[in-house]
């Protein structure tokens, strides 16, 4: 019976690579839309202009306090009503960019307080005008302590796309929800699924865990 069940998943396997490449797909545009608005939110934020400050404050705490599949129902079943329409592939996209966004500007935000407010002082005093500083002193400064956390929330981005299935987008986490009702067998057919996800995002892992280790050598020896 297992031999058949595999054959059978072999036999699926381009529908599989399809999903994978349409999770691939929506996970790259919403990692690259999340980072640049999440840099230029959270460059933004550090501004402290106060009403900046309230209404990204706003916006955070409503994202990162909803569940995420509550933000894709109301993208995707909601803003039609408002004159919006969106297809399965563009609301996951956005709905994950919104997402993503949030806690991208929250990193972002974080290691640009954490330079030295001395380093701060010495750029004005230098002339420069608040951009520059960002541009030239402090944001170099932050890269440092932002790309781990940063990649590692690529990594949750990444394994959150398997929720967009729900709205009938055939990613590959929906590939296996059809799959199972032909091949009843599921520890085959999601044990297919995961490897393809950790085949995406152990790489990302890697390098998380790479730049950590670097970081604290570097910190220890100064």
């Amino acid at each position: 019976m297992w031999g058949h069940y595999l054959q059978s998943l072999m036999a699926s396997l381009p529908f599989f690579f399809k999903g994978l490449g349409v999770t691939v797909q929506v996970a790259g545009l919403s990692l690259t839309i999340g980072t640049v608005c999440g840099f230029a939110l959270g460059i933004a934020r550090a501004g402290r202009v106060r009403a900046v400050d309230l209404a990204l404050s706003a916006y955070l705490d409503l994202i990162r306090g909803t569940p995420f599949l509550v933000q894709l129902f109301i993208i995707f079943f909601i803003l039609p009503e408002w004159g919006v329409h969106l297809d399965a592939f563009a609301s996951a996209v956005l709905s994950l960019s919104v997402y993503g966004t949030a806690y991208i500007c929250e990193i972002v935000y974080g290691a640009l307080q954490g330079v030295g407010p001395g380093q701060k002082e010495a750029a004005a005093a230098s002339g420069l005008t608040w951009l520059q500083q960002m541009r030239y002193v402090v944001v170099p400064q932050a890269l440092r302590p932002i790309l781990p956390p940063l990649v590692g929330q690529y990594v949750l981005l990444i394994k959150d796309t398997a929720v967009v299935s729900v709205i009938g987008l055939t990613d590959v986490t929906r590939v296996g929800w059809l799959t199972v009702q032909r091949i009843p067998n599921g520890i085959l057919v999601f044990g297919l699924v995961g490897l393809m996800y950790f085949l995406i995002c152990y790489p990302l892992v890697w390098v998380s865990n790479r730049l950590e280790t670097r970081l604290t050598v570097e910190e220890s020896s100064l």
